[in-house]
Parts: C-alpha cells; sequence; structure tokens
C-alpha cells in the first residue's frame, strides 16, 4: 500500500517502463530528443507531485499522455510569450550608428581634452589603451614597462581623468555618462 499524496510504486514503474514510448511521443512535437527529455522530466515532475490521485495502473499511462500534451501546450505558450518579447526588443529603435558616432565625438571631445591635461604618462596610457585601442600588452611593450606596471598606471590614469572630469562637466554629467554634456554649451574645455 502506498502512503497518502504519494504514488503507487507500480504506478511510477509503469511510466518509467513507457519512458522511451513518451519520448517518441515528444520529439515529433518539439524537434530535439534533447527538448523531449526536458519536458518528460518536466512531467514526470509533476506525475509525481500530482500521481497520488492516481489509483490504478491501466489508466496511468493515458493519464500521463494528457499531463505531456499539457506540459507542451504550456512550452508552446512559453515560447510564442519568448518570441513575442524578442520581436519587440528587436523593433525598439536601437542606437543608430550616426547616433553613437556623435555620443563618442562628444565623449571623446571632453576626454581627450582632459587627458592631455594629465600627468604625459597618464595622458599616453589612455590615448593608446582607451582611445586608440590598442590592448594593454602592447601598451606595456611600447612603453618599455611590466604588464602589472601598465595596468596599474591604466587604472591610476582613468582614476586621474575622472576626477578632472568630474571637475570640469559636473559630477551628474560623469554620472550619467556625458550625455547632453555641459561642457560644449559652455564653449569647450
Amino acid at each position: 500500500m502506498c502512503e497518502a499524496g504519494a504514488m503507487s510504486p507500480e504506478v511510477l514503474a509503469l511510466l518509467l517502463q513507457n519512458r522511451q514510448r513518451f519520448l517518441a511521443f515528444l520529439t515529433p512535437h518539439v524537434g530535439s530528443v534533447e527538448a523531449a527529455e526536458e519536458v518528460l522530466q518536466a512531467a514526470l515532475l509533476k506525475s509525481v507531485e500530482r500521481g497520488s490521485t492516481l489509483r490504478e495502473e491501466e489508466r496511468a499511462v493515458a493519464w500521463f499522455y494528457r499531463l505531456l500534451r499539457n506540459a507542451l501546450i504550456d512550452r508552446y505558450r512559453h515560447e510564442q510569450r519568448q518570441g513575442r518579447a524578442l520581436r519587440a526588443f528587436a523593433e525598439e529603435s536601437p542606437l543608430s550608428t550616426e547616433d553613437a558616432a556623435e555620443l563618442e565625438r562628444t565623449v571623446c571631445a571632453c576626454v581627450s581634452t582632459l587627458t592631455t591635461t594629465l600627468k604625459p604618462e597618464y595622458s599616453d596610457a589612455l590615448q593608446r589603451v582607451d582611445l586608440d585601442g590598442q590592448t594593454l600588452a602592447e601598451f606595456a611593450e611600447a612603453a618599455g614597462i611590466t604588464h602589472t606596471n601598465a595596468k596599474v598606471r591604466l587604472h591610476r590614469a582613468r582614476q586621474a581623468l575622472g576626477r578632472r572630469l568630474e571637475q570640469a562637466c559636473g559630477t551628474t554629467c560623469c554620472r550619467k555618462g556625458c550625455v547632453d554634456c555641459p561642457c560644449e554649451e559652455a564653449g569647450g574645455l
């Protein structure tokens, strides 16, 4: 006799014996054996949770097929919601390349101007790595310093530049990513 609230071991064994049949049913509906396994596992978990209401072995397979059909419907609904969300995201107007280029010119104007007010080794590090796109290893080799020293120098240069940007542009502008920078309105830096 099984415990109250638990699926009988006989019913569970019967469901497990029919595993290959269930996979054969699911695979054409979901497109791959891996996806079918995923649906089957979720359905088996539900069956164990809800199986206490099932007492007759001969009805177990039919009951489980109903559970599988419901699991497929849930999966399709989830995929549809996900597809709609992805389409909505794709339809949002992304930042155009012209907008990105303009934003980069604005930000780089502040950064380039203020970079020249830093110590020459800091200015050089920022120019080569952050503005010109050189790797840290390339910069270290060109500067004749170790990779670790280059890393520390770049870190300190960025901190110094951050302080200069806050002084010149204001903390609000710098924390919001220099969008609508007041530097140009004030006649530049």
